[in-house]
């Protein structure tokens, strides 16, 4: 039966039917570090496997191949080699090729299943052959390159992610997929996986390719990346700096250059883990990193789309170490949106957690500034932005540290209050307005009394210039209107 497979297999095969496999194993070659699997011109192939078999047929020969159970215990590494090695075999899933070969890509998706509960039941180590063919196999697999995004193919200009309402992309070939990146992610976490051996395999090299698939617009794919990524980090010490520098590289790139990339929030994920695990004093590393990379990232317009990981990595960074408010507030004031008010609301709320975690100190180096920015967003004709605003009064601690820098508040906050009473159009920011300046009032009511009294000079004032410069304008229009005048009597006469 196996001759004639062999046999079989030496028939030539359709260029048609060529295309829709690509025998590959890993290559041989050091990526360069771009960042981005997505294909620019000439994409290099995967390296092709050693003449044998055509591809139809050594994916039929794994029919052939028993379970692992249905072997003896000795037997079983070589099996576990001989089916990492049929799913070195990748298969083609476009539209086009979708329904070819459904027998052998059902065969290898079993057979990927089997491995995966191999490695997950198994009690013994693999060897290192196994370890690196291993490697070999799940890098044929899921090193390819990615297919265009969705802005490539509709030529639109708009930066960011895509729309909510429009629905992810799934990839076709993930019904392989999965179970590799299965497959990978019991390898990593396994108590059995010797790291001085694996690392030879899982180097930076392999890394970078992973980082790469980051920008996958599958979130299936993502996740998976993500959960691996954050296990090799956590298990591979060696690795920690260049995963870190690796993914500041990234997000340098996206900030300053694209603009575009679909794993940024999950990217957030993995450091929201490993700012929780920094130790104290912090490294000067690490404050670089959020000054430089971290508070960056609210340029970009999409910051929608990752906002609440990157929210959490800021909030604990101050957490950690209370005198970065002030870098961070500042960070968010420089930031700050001017026009766009769903991006403006992100902020408030991130400013929120921010000052919960606020001491006192930190807080009077920003105070001024930061409520001169409030005050605007308190007067804001936008409503959510107001209403955001006016919901810090609800916070206790923020209420103490106003009270305490009373002083200083009142009078830059004072006036904003005023025109909201007066004025605001929305009656949900204008209840709320009555209630934070009753709680001024209450606070400190003769500096409550001295704040509005210079705010009726003030607009006394300003009323009183705003009645001069109209009657400037009357003098003006009554000289001009007279020379005019003059001019026609002369004319006439």
């Amino acid at each position: 039966m196996f001759n004639k497979i062999m046999k079989r297999g030496n028939r030539k095969v359709p260029k048609s039917d060529a295309d829709a496999l690509r025998p590959s194993s890993a290559p041989a070659s050091v990526p360069t570090i771009n960042h981005s699997s997505r294909s620019v011109g000439t994409a290099s192939a995967p390296a092709p496997l050693p003449s044998g078999p055509s591809a139809a047929a050594a994916a039929s020969m794994e029919l052939s191949l028993p379970l692992f159970r249905d072997v003896p215990a000795p037997d079983r590494q070589s099996l576990f080699l001989r089916k990492l090695q049929i799913c070195s075999l990748v298969f083609d899933f476009s539209d086009c090729n979708c329904l070819r070969y459904a027998r052998e890509k059902e065969a290898k998706r079993q057979t990927l299943v089997d491995l995966v509960d191999f490695v997950q039941s198994s009690s013994s180590r693999l060897s290192e052959p196994v370890q690196e063919e291993l490697v070999r196999a799940v890098s044929a697999n899921i090193f390819r390159p990615l297919p265009p995004q969705a802005h490539e193919n509709t030529g639109s200009d708009s930066a960011g992610a895509a729309d909510e309402d429009d629905e992810p992309y799934l990839d076709p070939a993930w019904a392989h997929l999965q179970p590799v990146y299965e497959l990978l992610l019991r390898y990593v976490v396994s108590p059995d996986t010797d790291t001085k051996l694996a690392k030879r395999y899982l180097d930076h090299s392999f890394v970078l390719r992973l980082l790469d698939l980051f920008d996958s617009e599958d979130p299936r794919e993502r996740e998976y990346l993500k959960t691996i990524l954050h296990r090799i980090y956590g298990k591979f010490m060696v690795h920690r700096p260049f995963i870190r520098k690796s993914i500041n590289d990234i997000f340098y790139r996206f900030i300053f250059e694209t603009q575009r990339h679909s794993g940024i929030g999950e990217l957030l994920e993995i450091l929201g883990s490993i700012i929780n695990g920094f130790a104290l004093p912090m490294k000067e590393e690490h404050k670089l990193f959020l000054v430089r990379a971290l508070i960056p990232l609210h340029k970009p317009k999409s910051v929608a789309a990752y906002h609440q990981q990157l929210s959490y990595c800021i909030s604990q960074f101050v957490e950690k170490d209370y005198k970065l408010a002030d870098t961070v507030i500042r960070g968010l004031l420089k930031y700050w949106p001017v026009t766009n008010c769903g991006k403006e609301v992100l902020f408030l709320a991130e400013l929120e957690e921010v000052l919960e975690a606020t001491q006192s100190a930190e807080f009077q180096k920003c105070m001024v500034p930061l409520f001169k920015q409030i005050g605007r967003c308190l007067n804001s004709s936008h409503f959510q932005v107001a209403e955001r605003a006016l919901f810090l009064w609800n916070n206790d601690h923020i209420v103490g540290l106003i009270a305490q820098n009373r002083n200083v508040i009142f009078p830059i906050i004072f006036e904003a209050l005023e025109k909201n009473i007066q004025s605001h159009w929305n009656q949900a920011v204008h209840g709320l307005t009555a209630n934070v300046r009753k709680m001024f009032l209450e606070m400190d009511s003769d500096l409550f009394e001295e704040c509005h009294k210079r705010y009726i000079e003030k607009e006394a004032k300003a009323k009183s210039l705003e009645e001069q410069r109209e009657m400037a304008w009357r003098r003006l229009e009554a000289a001009v209107a007279a020379k005019y005048d003059t001019e026609d009597m002369v004319l006439v006469n």
